[in-house]
């Protein structure tokens, strides 16, 4: 995982697509994901509508492993996951924003 790395417009975009498909696979509703919050000093907000959700998340000044985080936190809670649901699929849609890293290629 990126620790050190502060999340960006195209980390963020690539991990959107990742957790959604993810996200569908698990056969859960999928929000759209958008930065920043409209809510000025929030890190999330959710806001629910009729066809669907928004999870927003603050990416400024913030390292990617937190902005995943938040955009894993905020498919569980738009699909209103109980605790046992949701500590089943936490890991399973964390791994799915991680990024791929070039491995060099075996000799």
């Amino acid at each position: 995982m990126l620790a050190g790395v502060e999340a960006g417009a195209l980390l963020f975009s690539q991990a959107a697509r990742r957790l959604g498909a993810a996200t569908r696979a698990a056969g859960l509703v999928v929000p759209a994901f958008r930065c920043p919050p409209r809510v000025g000093g929030a890190l999330r907000t959710i806001r629910r509508y009729p066809g669907g959700a928004v999870v927003a998340v603050r990416l400024k000044g913030r390292p990617f492993p937190e902005v995943t985080a938040d955009m894993v936190d905020g498919v569980i809670a738009v699909n209103r996951l109980d605790e046992t649901a949701a500590a089943r699929m936490r890991p399973v849609l964390a791994e799915a924003v991680e990024p791929e890293l070039d491995q060099p290629e075996a000799a």
